[in-house]
């Protein structure tokens, strides 16, 4: 099925931190924080909200289709989208600007800084929800330029599409009453559970009044699980361990591709946050947030041996 993805595509630099952050900053002095981080692991890879979502969706058989943006070094990002199958006809390519780049040092308690370039990001302006051609069965907003996640939550909302609401690390850059807008334009609202007290916060709702807007409220909860609330029940759902523990990095992206694979198959929650924690744990497993891969086979089996049940 073809499901719409606004989002960040980004070249990813990952790196190890053998220590933690906390033993090198004195809070008594973060006004004159001064501080340098010495990394024993640095991987390259492929990254952004958009490009992280659409990979594992496509491992798990949908039709991605990303809208977002790349720089003038866009080759190796297109090359290695077309060896894993993945369209590219709605990726605007920017002559001028390097693609958007994250650098992000995660420590050994798996706490983690990151830096954010931007970059040709805010060429999505120019992409409009009613111009893709293909049937879409979901739209999934997630964090990028501020502006192009209005545009195009507006534009899906307005069209009657289902719309996905995934504000991220963008919270902080709306205002009240933009948060409250675009979460009455969604269909689904998820974060983990900090961004969730952020946004209830922010918006002066509780959860409560944030479900009289939304069919669906997600709130992943790391090594704990996640939940789904609606008006009618919570369901609480565990994590699937993973084999080994090489880099969380991109497990929330996962997640979000294997929740919302199985809701456009019309499975009922439960099975889809329990397909979401199956997705992640591959995700967990690699260094990088589109290194793993999986079977069909592979993936029902892992999903059978946490759950107890057939997918």
């Amino acid at each position: 099925m073809n499901i719409a993805i606004s989002g960040s595509l980004a070249y990813d630099f990952v790196m190890d931190f053998p220590d933690e952050f906390k033993n090198h900053i004195m809070p008594d002095n973060l006004h004159i924080l001064n501080v340098c981080f010495m990394i024993d692991k640095l991987n390259k890879g492929w990254g952004g909200t958009a490009g992280n979502i659409a990979y594992t969706m496509k491992l798990l058989g949908q039709e991605p289709l990303m809208l977002s943006a790349l720089g003038k070094d866009a080759r190796e990002y297109m090359s290695h989208f077309e060896k894993n199958n993945l369209s590219t006809r709605y990726i605007i390519k920017d002559k001028d600007q390097f693609t958007s780049s994250a650098y992000i040092t995660t420590d050994k308690a798996d706490n983690q800084l990151t830096a954010f370039y931007s970059g040709p990001l805010e060429r999505s302006l120019e992409q409009n929800i009613k111009d893709i051609e293909e049937k879409v069965n979901l739209v999934i907003v997630s964090p990028t330029q501020k502006e192009v996640m209005i545009k195009h939550l507006k534009e899906a909302h307005e069209l009657g599409l289902e719309t996905v609401f995934d504000p991220g690390q963008q919270i902080t850059t709306f205002s009240e009453i933009e948060l409250k807008k675009m979460i009455g334009q969604a269909d689904f609202l998820i974060g983990n559970d900090y961004e969730i007290k952020l946004i209830s916060e922010k918006t002066g709702w509780s959860l409560e009044e944030i479900l009289k807007y939304v069919k669906a409220l997600v709130i992943t909860l790391g090594g704990r699980g996640s939940v789904v609330r609606t008006e009618e029940e919570t369901v609480e759902v565990g994590v699937c361990s993973p084999q080994s523990v090489d880099d969380p990095t991109g497990a929330g992206d996962a997640y979000r591709a294997g929740f919302f694979s199985g809701h456009v198959l019309g499975y009922e929650f439960k099975k889809c946050a329990q397909m979401g924690a199956v997705a992640s744990s591959y995700a967990i497993e690699n260094y990088g947030t589109q290194a793993h891969s999986f079977t069909k086979t592979d993936f029902e089996e892992r999903y059978k041996k946490t759950f107890n049940e057939e997918l």
